[in-house]
Parts: C-alpha cells; sequence; structure tokens
C-alpha cells in the first residue's frame, strides 16, 4: 500500500512528490503516456515561480535552459516597462521548455525516492474510510491512504469523483505554435501592434511563438496544421508571415471552469484538474506549481501524524480564492484584447493609467503571483504573505528552505522551536534584513506569525504545526 498515488506527471504531479519525498511519504506517480512530451514547448516561470525553484535548490539547474526576459508586458499584453519595487531578486520571467521543466521535477522526485510508472491509465476510484482503490486501464487495482488528481484538464480523476467544475464553456478557439517565419522582423512588429489579435513573439533566430484567433471551435485534441496557421494569419493581418518549419502547434479554447472542491475524503485535486482558464499571461502552470508546493508539506503532515485537525482542509481554503482570482484576471484580459470598441476604450485607458508606477507593479505582482496573502486572521501586513529570499548572514534565506521544513527566523536571537524541533528549524540571525522582531515560516515559504514573545509562538506553532513533539 502506498501512502499516496499522483495522476498524472507533469510539472504539477512530478513536483507534488518530490515535496512528500521530503518528509519519507512513500509515493507512486502514475502516467498514462509511455514517454514524457517530446515537442518542445516554451513556457514562462513568474517570479513566484522561481523563488519556489530557489527554496527547493533547483532554480539553478533550470537556470540552465531558459532565458531570462523582463518582467513586464504579461497583463494582456500591454507593452510597459519593469515596474521598480518588485521585492524579489526573481524579478523575471524564465522562458524554458516545458520538458526540461518536467524532466528536472521528476528527476528530482526521483532522487528523492519517488516511484514513477509511464503507460499506467486510471480508470476507476473506489474511496473508503482507510483510503482510496485505484483501478487501472489493465485491471491491475492498487490501494492508496490519498491519491490526488494531477491530470491535467481532461482529469480522468475529476471526472470519476463526479465534483462540480462549474464555469464558461468555450466560445473561441485560438492557435498557438512555435515555429519559423520568413518576414521581416519590422514587419511582423508592426502587425502586431495594428492588432491585439495577433500575438508573435521571438524566441531566437527566425523562431517565433505566434498565437492567432481559429476560425471556430473544433476538437483540441487535433493539432492545427501549419496551413491553418497560414489561412488564419491572411485572415487577420493579411499575411501569413512566411510561417513554416512548426516545431508544435495546439489549440486552446477560452473555458474558464474552476472545480468545487479540492478535496473529497481520500482524493485530491491540483493544477489544470482543478482549474481551466486561457492561457493569458502565462499562468497556468505556475498556478499548478503552487498548488503543489501548498499542498506537498501538508499532506505528508497528515501522513506522518502530526498535522493539525484542520490543516489538509486549509489547501482548499487557501488555493480556491488563488484559482478564482485568476479566472477572473484571465477573463479581465480576455476581454482587454477583444477588438470591440468598448473594449478597445478600456484598453486606452488602463494603457494610460499603466503609467503610473504602482499600477503597473499591482497587475505584474498579480500576474507573477507575489501578490498573494492567505487569510490567517488579523495580524501584521506582513502576516499571511510569502517572505521574501531575504540576506542573512549563512547567505540567503531559501538556501535554509531546502529540506520542505517550517522555520522560525528569529532576529532577537532569544526564541526558541522547543518540542517543535523535528518540524521547525531555527535560525537566529539579529542582522537578517527583516522588518520585524521575528517570523514563523511554513514549508511553501508564507508568514505563519509575526513577534516577539515565546508564550505567543508557542500558542501559535500548534496550529501549523501540530502538537508538541517527545
Amino acid at each position: 500500500m502506498y501512502d499516496v498515488i499522483i495522476a498524472g506527471c507533469g510539472p504539477t504531479g512530478a513536483l507534488l512528490a518530490a515535496e512528500l519525498r521530503l518528509h519519507d511519504v512513500r509515493v507512486l506517480v502514475l502516467d498514462q503516456q509511455t514517454e514524457p512530451t517530446s515537442f518542445v514547448r516554451i513556457v514562462g516561470l513568474h517570479i513566484r515561480s522561481l523563488e519556489l525553484m530557489a527554496m527547493r535548490g533547483l532554480l539553478e539547474r533550470l537556470l540552465e535552459h531558459g532565458r531570462q526576459r523582463p518582467a513586464a508586458g504579461f497583463f494582456a499584453a500591454i507593452d510597459k516597462p519593469v515596474p521598480t519595487g518588485l521585492d524579489s531578486p526573481y524579478a523575471y520571467l524564465l522562458g524554458i521548455p516545458q520538458p526540461v521543466i518536467v524532466q528536472v521535477l521528476e528527476d528530482h522526485a526521483k532522487d528523492l525516492g519517488a516511484q514513477v510508472r509511464r503507460g499506467a491509465a486510471v480508470s476507476g476510484l473506489e474511496p473508503d474510510e482507510q483510503g482510496v482503490t485505484v483501478e487501472l486501464a489493465g485491471g491491475e487495482r492498487l490501494r492508496a491512504r490519498y491519491l490526488v488528481g494531477c491530470d491535467g484538464a481532461r482529469s480522468t480523476v475529476r471526472k470519476l469523483l463526479g465534483v462540480g467544475f462549474p464555469g464558461e464553456p468555450a466560445r473561441n478557439d485560438t492557435l498557438m505554435g512555435e515555429m519559423e517565419l520568413s518576414a521581416a522582423p519590422e514587419e511582423i512588429g508592426a502587425k502586431v501592434r495594428a492588432d491585439r489579435r495577433l500575438d508573435i513573439r521571438p524566441f531566437g533566430e527566425r523562431l517565433y511563438r505566434v498565437v492567432v484567433p481559429a476560425a471556430g471551435v473544433s476538437d483540441r485534441a487535433e493539432p492545427p496544421t501549419i496551413e491553418e496557421f497560414r489561412e488564419r494569419l491572411r485572415a487577420v493581418a493579411g499575411t501569413d508571415f512566411g510561417v513554416h518549419s512548426p516545431r508544435w502547434t495546439s489549440r486552446f479554447g477560452d473555458a474558464t471552469r474552476l472545480v468545487e472542491r479540492y478535496r473529497v475524503g481520500p482524493v485530491l485535486l491540483a493544477g489544470d484538474a482543478a482549474h481551466i482558464h486561457p492561457p493569458i499571461g502565462g499562468q497556468g502552470l505556475n498556478l499548478g506549481i503552487q498548488d503543489a508546493f501548498n499542498l506537498g508539506w501538508k499532506l505528508a503532515a497528515q501522513i506522518r501524524g502530526w498535522a493539525p485537525a484542520a490543516l489538509l482542509d486549509t489547501y482548499q481554503t487557501e488555493r480556491h480564492p488563488v484559482a478564482a482570482a485568476v479566472l477572473d484576471n484571465t477573463r479581465a484580459q480576455t476581454q482587454l484584447l477583444s477588438a470591440e470598441p468598448g473594449a478597445q476604450a478600456v484598453r486606452r485607458l488602463l494603457t494610460e493609467l499603466m503609467d503610473f508606477n504602482e499600477v503597473n507593479r499591482y497587475l505584474i505582482e498579480k500576474i507573477a503571483a507575489v501578490d498573494i496573502r492567505y487569510d490567517f486572521g488579523p495580524g501584521p501586513d506582513l502576516l499571511g504573505r510569502r517572505l521574501p529570499d531575504l540576506d542573512v548572514q549563512s547567505g540567503r534565506l531559501y538556501s535554509r528552505l531546502h529540506r520542505g521544513r517550517g522555520l522560525l527566523l528569529d532576529r532577537t536571537e532569544r526564541l526558541s522551536t522547543g518540542a517543535w524541533s523535528d518540524r521547525v528549524d531555527l535560525l537566529g540571525d539579529a542582522t537578517a534584513a527583516l522588518d520585524a522582531p521575528a517570523v514563523l515560516v511554513r514549508p511553501d515559504g508564507h508568514v505563519a506569525w509575526v513577534g516577539d514573545e515565546q508564550r505567543d509562538l508557542d500558542e501559535h506553532l500548534p496550529r501549523w504545526f501540530g502538537a508538541a513533539g517527545d
């Protein structure tokens, strides 16, 4: 019997497996594909995801394969400079092939002891009071204490679970792909500026990511042909820009949906299995990675036996509102990309407002997920927010979070983790660049307590890290 079975070995599933293995949880990852996806699709890791990778010591590996781009122009493709005041040493976008992300995270999970089985499709599930039975397409039955569906937008786990998936169905399709263009960059730039329905961005010499509206709604399981791209580009821009040699192509719709529940008994959902939305702003993969970071340590705590009674339920209460906010900002961005006169008038107004640095930064922080503040009750503004990668005596703060444990950062140098030292590390550092006497940091980097009194700290530790150990 496994502690956790994860359906889907994409970025969300692979990262969740690694997070669980940091706490010696027995994990099996199932993926219906016999081989990892081979096509090279470039995706972007936003600021918060880069911070999370740094917390686990993975960022350097990813930087070797990626290209850093300015942290600007995300919101509805409105071209503005990088705002000042982004509070992170990782204030950039990392463009990186998605297969590289999956491989790095899968290797990380395997190095920590996770098992991965490919060519294993989930076909049934039977939850009960002791756990869940998972049936595979070939008839094999497996047992686990928990099952997590990280199996994408068409999630089998979600469908078998029968949870509601309300939202708006797709009304329009869009073609996306990476291909070479023979047209001059000046011509491409002029056409893109003239028609916001187009998004054509370079990824190297003659290689571009091309996004153009489709003629209607089609079967998204069938990737568009290069001839379909040519036809749509000629219809929208009056030229096909000489597109040729596609690396990959796909079509996506503007369906926007969010599950009603992230958990039903021993079965949970994460990533695209829990929420879908148009890829405007490049938030989907990042949202799934952040789901995994939020869930991993909580599920591990439940399995290891020290989780407070309501800890696992906070996965729903914290991540559901975050996903709802992402869906709303993609809805807004979709409207701003419309060619309708009213939408274009709003876009022009917002473009003017983004000349104010505070507005520009607000929208970039929203897309990059550094504005999130979980509701931990009344307290200082820092409470519930993520703690940036501060300078500390030993180097940088995130290097102390590689093991996926909690951390007490104490500038007073007189506090103690006491009977929670098996779950929470202590860093006493009077020189830390922290505007607070001390903070308790969860394994996902969010501040769970701010103060300077040991008695107050001892009252808050059980909320996140359970009863005192021996």
